[in-house]
C-alpha cells in the first residue's frame, strides 16, 4: 500500500511539474544615466515634432508624435498618469494615448481646447533635473524643463516623471506631470 501511494504521489508531482510553466518576474534595475538619457530623448523628440510641423505640416507631425508616444510612454502597459502643462477641466488629465497625442499635436475634436503644444516653434529643449529617486524597476524625477522658441523666448515648466522598464528593458514614462512655474505677478 505504501509503494502504491508513493508511486501515485510521484506521478502526480511529475505531471504537475511538466504541465506547469514557471512564473517569471523581471525586476530590472534602472540607472540614473538611463533616466537622464531618456529625458534627453524626450526633449529631442519634442523639438523634432516642432521641426516636422514647420517643414511638413500637421499630418506628418501627428504621425511622428504617435510613434514617439508609442516609444516613450507606457500606454501599452496600462494607464499612464499624464497631466500636461496647458490643460483645463474637464480634460486636465490624459490617461489615454489619444489624449496625449491631442495635447502634443491638436486636431482631435474630443479635445477641443488642444492647440498642439509640440507644434509651437520649439528650437531647443533642456531638462534640469533636481533629483532622481530609483527603486527597483522604477525611477522618478523632478526638475525644470526649458523650451526655447526660434526667437529665443524661454518657457520653463516644473516637471515630474516616473519611468518603469518594460519587459524588453526599455524605459517608459508612466507618470508625467507638468505645470508652469508659479509667479507672484
Amino acid at each position: 500500500m505504501n509503494a502504491v501511494r508513493c508511486l501515485a504521489a510521484a506521478l502526480l508531482l511529475s505531471t504537475n511539474a511538466v504541465a506547469a510553466e514557471p512564473i517569471v518576474v523581471k525586476l530590472q534595475s534602472i540607472s540614473d544615466e538611463e533616466v537622464l538619457a531618456t529625458q534627453d530623448r524626450w526633449c529631442a523628440a519634442l523639438v523634432d515634432i516642432s521641426a516636422t510641423y514647420r517643414s511638413e505640416g500637421q499630418t506628418a507631425a501627428a504621425a511622428l508624435a504617435g510613434r514617439i508616444i508609442d516609444a516613450a510612454y507606457g500606454y501599452q502597459l496600462g494607464t499612464v498618469l499624464f497631466k500636461p502643462t496647458l490643460t483645463v477641466n474637464p480634460q486636465t488629465f490624459r490617461t489615454t494615448r489619444a489624449g496625449a497625442l491631442s495635447y502634443f499635436v491638436g486636431g482631435n475634436p474630443d479635445f477641443p481646447n488642444d492647440t498642439g503644444f509640440a507644434l509651437n516653434d520649439w528650437e531647443k529643449c533642456e531638462h534640469n533635473t533636481t533629483g532622481i529617486f530609483i527603486t527597483g524597476n522604477s525611477a522618478s524625477t523632478m526638475g525644470k524643463v526649458h523650451f526655447t522658441d526660434s526667437e529665443g523666448n524661454v518657457t520653463s515648466v516644473d516637471k515630474t516623471w516616473t519611468f518603469v522598464k518594460d519587459d524588453v528593458g526599455e524605459l517608459r514614462i508612466v507618470v508625467h506631470h507638468s505645470s508652469l512655474e508659479y509667479t507672484t505677478e
